[in-house]
């Protein structure tokens, strides 16, 4: 289930300057409405689409909506006779890659957001492209075992999004 708009980090206007906000810009925003989707999550891949959807939001003239889905561990608590409870624990990179965006120079020029969701990176991602109405979705290429035996995220995206979705390696 979703947990709706997480918290945006930051928004730069034409100036330059970081605005932090408390609640998420409205798919009405006409700055983020068929604006561009990018999951990031600070890996190398991510990284790379980041840097495409910056350059294909600053070609089409729209905002860039920048998702970060956090890892949600489940944890094992074990008190005595007790079964085991699990406990959801929260993931604060969110906070570091918002810092770290809030000083890229790349985004100089570019609207842009940060939003943090939990749960299902492939749901979520879609998700809030549907809620900004999004033209497009970018996403780094998934390597490794992992996305080998569980199915890549941007493969399992592809094939469920409704609307277009750009995987760079």
């Amino acid at each position: 289930m979703s947990e709706g708009p997480g918290p945006v980090t930051g928004r730069t206007e034409g100036d330059g300057e970081h605005l932090l906000k408390d609640q998420p810009a409205r798919a009405c925003d006409p700055v983020f409405q068929h604006g561009v989707v990018v999951g990031f999550d600070g890996s190398l891949s991510s990284e790379r689409a980041l840097a495409y959807a910056v350059g294909m939001a600053r070609r089409s003239q729209c905002g860039l909506v920048i998702v970060h889905v956090a890892n949600r561990l489940p944890a094992t608590v074990w008190a005595g006779c007790e079964p085991p409870v699990f406990v959801d624990l929260p993931d604060h990179r969110t906070e570091i890659l918002g810092l770290e965006l809030a000083c890229a120079d790349f985004l100089a020029g570019v609207p842009w957001i940060l939003v943090e969701r939990g749960g299902d990176i492939c749901h979520e991602i879609e998700e809030v492209g549907r809620e900004y109405a999004a033209d497009a979705i970018v996403v780094g290429s998934t390597r490794g075992l992992l996305g080998k035996v569980f199915g890549s995220v941007s493969g399992r995206l592809a094939r469920r999004a409704n609307r277009p979705v750009i995987v760079i390696p």
